[in-house]
């Protein structure tokens, strides 16, 4: 099993590492959500998800307010962040401990988030769908997930065009991780985006060289919780895949991931703690 001992970042000035590898949680404060299970519609519905993914062992929680599935069209930005602050301060009262991470890519989304007490931005575009973002982030001085994407949600699927998929996506995550670096942000996290801009084919080809994706050397973060490249091979849907989704993020913490982004995070957290009792 390959080790993340050495890994770390920098949140509120406290070091926190990933020798156990973190189960973050969706939130999703949206009425459109590819997955129903991770929806919550009001201020009861989030306040309930909220404990659910706290009393589940989460390690971190993961607040989106936009969707972002295949095909889909953007919430304009008032409508993200009013949804955004709602959910931040009932996390903030019903889990006053908790890591909050923010799925945006608008920067002052995510300027106005970090204000109210979120500690991650979480950018699936990787900084390409608004310029600000990385400039704010090295102003915040915060932990950044920078995300492999081409294109945007619409049209993603139409750029998947890899002489090799791994290569380009490390390639092209080096030249976005060479920017940040320039402006001075440390704590960077790596997401390959599986689903974004890639066939089936290609999301399991990535999978199988998440070692090398590791050799970047920062924190990994896979996110495939019951999406297409599982259900649709199979002829299924999202709600039926748990079982399918267990084994391919267990196959991601034996090859070096730091973070597990799910839906279902009790499944999630005993798989690892199992995962964790093999010894090398």
């Amino acid at each position: 099993m390959k080790q993340n001992h050495d890994l770390t970042i920098n949140i509120r000035g406290r070091l926190h590492d990933f020798r156990r590898p973190w189960i973050m949680g969706i939130l999703n404060v949206t009425t459109d959500s590819f997955y129903a299970g991770c929806r919550a519609e009001d201020e009861a519905e989030t306040a309930a998800r909220v404990r659910a993914i706290r009393d589940e062992g989460a390690d971190c929680i993961d607040i989106g307010a936009c969707s972002t599935r295949p095909g889909s069209e953007p919430v304009d930005a008032d409508t993200e962040l009013r949804r955004l602050l709602g959910a931040i301060a009932i996390v903030r009262r019903e889990w006053p401990a908790a890591i909050i991470s923010i799925d945006t890519f608008r920067a002052a989304v995510a300027r106005r988030c970090v204000e109210a007490g979120a500690d991650i931005i979480n950018d699936i575009s990787g900084g390409t769908m608004d310029a600000d973002m990385f400039d704010t982030v090295a102003e915040l001085r915060v932990p950044y997930i920078l995300m492999h994407m081409r294109g945007v949600p619409a049209t993603m699927q139409q750029h998947t065009d890899y002489t090799d998929v791994t290569a380009d996506v490390i390639s092209e995550l080096a030249y976005r991780i060479k920017e940040l670096r320039e402006r001075g942000v440390c704590d960077i996290i790596v997401d390959p985006g599986f689903g974004f801009a890639k066939d089936a084919e290609q999301n399991y080809r990535l999978m199988a060289s998440l070692d090398e994706i590791c050799r970047i050397g920062l924190p990994v973060l896979v996110g495939v919780s019951r999406k297409s490249m599982l259900w649709r091979p199979l002829g299924l849907t999202p709600a039926e895949v748990l079982p399918g989704t267990i084994a391919l993020q267990t196959f991601a913490q034996l090859h070096g991931a730091s973070i597990i982004r799910v839906h279902d995070v009790a499944a999630t957290v005993q798989a690892r703690d199992v995962v964790l009792m093999i010894k090398d």
